[in-house]
C-alpha cells in the first residue's frame, strides 16, 4: 500500500484527504490544510503525510478532483526515443527539429495548463474538433515546491493533436493547450513514500466500446533526462510561488493511423501511483475554409 494525498469535493467543499493510491481516499485532513500551504512550508510536511491532522472519514458521494490547486502544469517533450520517432513520423518536414531537441543540452519545456485547468480522474478529457489525429500521452508528473524541490509523483496525460503539431512545430501550443487537454491524478504520492522513479512502469490502455483498442507500457528507466535535470531547467528563469507540476514526457505513442474518438476510455496506471481514468469528449469547433466556426462533430 502506498499513501497518497487526494483532493476532493466533499459536502460542497474542496478538501484534502489521504488514502491508498490504489484504493482511494479514506480520511479527510484538517480543513485548514491546502496543497499550496503544504508546498510552501520549508519543513516539507507532505513527506510526513501520516502525521498531518485528520478530520474524520470521507463522506459518501465525495468526488475526486485533480490533486492541484494553484499550481500550473508544465511539460517536457521528446525525452524518450519513441517520442522522438513519433514526432518525426508526424512532421510534414521530416522532423529534424525533434531530432535536435532530443540530443540537445537544453530540453523542450512548455506550459501545459494554468492553475485550476487540469482534469482529474473520472472526469472527461478532450480532443480538438479541428484535429483528425489525436492521442493520449501518459507521463510521470513531478510536483515541486516553490524552491524547486520535488515533493510528489503523480500520473499525467498530455493530450496531443498530432495532425496540428505535425503541420508546423510552431503550432505546438494549439496542439497541446486547449480545454480539457491535461489529465492529472488520481492523487499525489510523496517522494518519500513512492517507488523510485527509475523503477516505475506506466501502462496505457484505451478501450473503445468496452473492447481494448490499444495497450502498451513504458519503463521510466529509459527516459533520457532525469526529473531533477528537467526541474533545474524549469526553475532556471521561472518562479513558482505556489509550486508547479511538471510532466516529464512519454514513450507511449499509439501508432498511425490510430486516433482517439469521443467516448473512448483512456486508462493510465502505475503500481504505487494509482489509476488515472478518463472518458474522451470533443471540444471546440471546426473552422470552415472562410474562417467561420462550424458545428463540432458529434
Amino acid at each position: 500500500m502506498t499513501a497518497g494525498l487526494w483532493r476532493l469535493l466533499a459536502d460542497g467543499r474542496v478538501r484534502l484527504a489521504r488514502g491508498d493510491s490504489e484504493e482511494g481516499p479514506a480520511e479527510l485532513l484538517a480543513e485548514s490544510l491546502s496543497l499550496t500551504g503544504l508546498l510552501a512550508d520549508p519543513a516539507e510536511p507532505l513527506q510526513h503525510l501520516e502525521s498531518l491532522p485528520a478530520a474524520g472519514q470521507v463522506p459518501r458521494g465525495a468526488t475526486t478532483l485533480a490533486p492541484l490547486d494553484q499550481q500550473p502544469v508544465w511539460a517536457a517533450g521528446v525525452t524518450f526515443q519513441r517520442s522522438r520517432e513519433a514526432r518525426q513520423e508526424e512532421a510534414s518536414d521530416g522532423g529534424d527539429v525533434y531530432d535536435r531537441v532530443y540530443t540537445a543540452v537544453r530540453p523542450e519545456l512548455f506550459v501545459k495548463a494554468g492553475p485550476g485547468a487540469a482534469i482529474g480522474t473520472k472526469d472527461e478529457l478532450g480532443v480538438r474538433a479541428d484535429s483528425d489525429w489525436n492521442v493520449p500521452e501518459p507521463e510521470l508528473g513531478i510536483v515541486a515546491d516553490p524552491r524547486g524541490r520535488p515533493q510528489a509523483f503523480v500520473l499525467g496525460n498530455d493530450m496531443s493533436s498530432r495532425s496540428i503539431e505535425g503541420e508546423n512545430p510552431l503550432y505546438l501550443p494549439q496542439a497541446k493547450v486547449y480545454d480539457r487537454s491535461c489529465g492529472i491524478g488520481p492523487c499525489l504520492v510523496p517522494v518519500s513514500l513512492a517507488p523510485a522513479w527509475r523503477d516505475l512502469r506506466i501502462e496505457l490502455i484505451i478501450r473503445r466500446g468496452g473492447v481494448t483498442a490499444y495497450q502498451d507500457a513504458m519503463e521510466l528507466a529509459t527516459m533520457r533526462r532525469t526529473p531533477d535535470e528537467l526541474l533545474g531547467w524549469l526553475f532556471a528563469a521561472n518562479s513558482f510561488p505556489a509550486g508547479v507540476a511538471l510532466l516529464t514526457g512519454t514513450s507511449l505513442v499509439p501508432p498511425s493511423p490510430f486516433s482517439l474518438r469521443a467516448r473512448d476510455e483512456v486508462i493510465v496506471r502505475a503500481v504505487g501511483l494509482g489509476v488515472l481514468a478518463n472518458i474522451i469528449t470533443v471540444v471546440g469547433s471546426v473552422l470552415a475554409a472562410a474562417g467561420t466556426p462550424a458545428t463540432a462533430p458529434s
